[in-house]
């Protein structure tokens, strides 16, 4: 299936815009509520999924659109999808609440449960990412200045990168088997871009996330060079019964 890059990145950036609006202004970026998961949802996260969803779907109405902000679709619709779109309209909400600006906008397309497509943007920074099968993997920075993506692959001195407001032993014990010397922390599906960018070789992630808090990531790293897998190795897949992850590794 071709699809034209140039219109998701345009539909990322006027996510980003929507959520920006909101962020400047103090009496609207101020508003949270709590999910029955106890997750933070901002008018941001709305506005952004307003915009995402309204225009993929007049994009591409035949791809069913699978959202953060719209996930309440039965497995037994969604199981004979072959493409959909998986979409986070703000990544890193708690990041959003803190006002580090390490929050993002994901968009990937997914078939026959991989992702072949990615797009994470980066509002407060004007950054975008994206990769796709044929296209391969770029970044185009606030100046508008495209380079391309490749995984930094070295043997050892390596950097691992981490989430900012989860951890777990676990992590501390499989990062133990690597060649690791330093770690980031950072927020949102970043941590994805900085091993696609080559600023780290690997990511451990054991505790729980969703399916699109990392499909556009995965996309962009996967066609950057490295590889997402289940921590034993097998395939990290998508559209599954639970839209709950399981732990992965990602490496260079």
């Amino acid at each position: 299936m071709q699809i034209d890059i140039n219109e998701l990145l345009s539909i990322a950036r006027e996510a980003g815009e929507a959520i920006l609006s909101i962020y400047n202004d103090p009496e609207k970026s101020g508003s949270v509520i709590f999910k029955s998961d106890q997750s933070p949802l901002t008018l941001a996260d709305e506005a952004s999924n307003e915009v995402i969803t309204k225009r993929l779907k007049a994009f591409t109405p035949e791809i069913p659109v699978l959202s953060e902000e719209g996930r309440d679709i039965p497995f037994g619709e969604r199981k004979n999808w072959e493409y959909f779109w998986c979409v986070d309209p703000l990544d890193g909400t708690k990041e959003f609440v803190k006002r580090n600006g390490e929050f993002t906008v994901n968009i990937a397309l997914i078939h026959d449960q991989e992702p072949v497509l990615g797009v994470i943007y980066v509002p407060v920074t004007n950054l975008l990412y994206y990769a796709s099968e044929t296209g391969g993997a770029w970044k185009i920075d606030g100046n508008g200045i495209k380079t391309p993506l490749k995984t930094d692959d070295r043997s050892d001195n390596w950097t691992s990168v981490g989430s900012r407001t989860h951890g777990s032993p676990e992590e501390a014990e499989m990062l133990a088997g690597f060649p690791v010397v330093r770690s980031v922390s950072v927020g949102s599906s970043l941590k994805f871009c900085l091993l696609a960018e080559g600023l780290a070789q690997i990511y451990f992630r054991q505790g729980p996330t969703m399916e699109w808090d990392t499909a556009a990531g995965q996309a962009i790293l996967t066609h950057s060079g490295g590889t997402v897998t289940k921590p034993n190795g097998e395939p990290f897949l998508y559209n599954k019964e639970s839209l709950l992850n399981g732990g992965f590794l990602c490496l260079s």
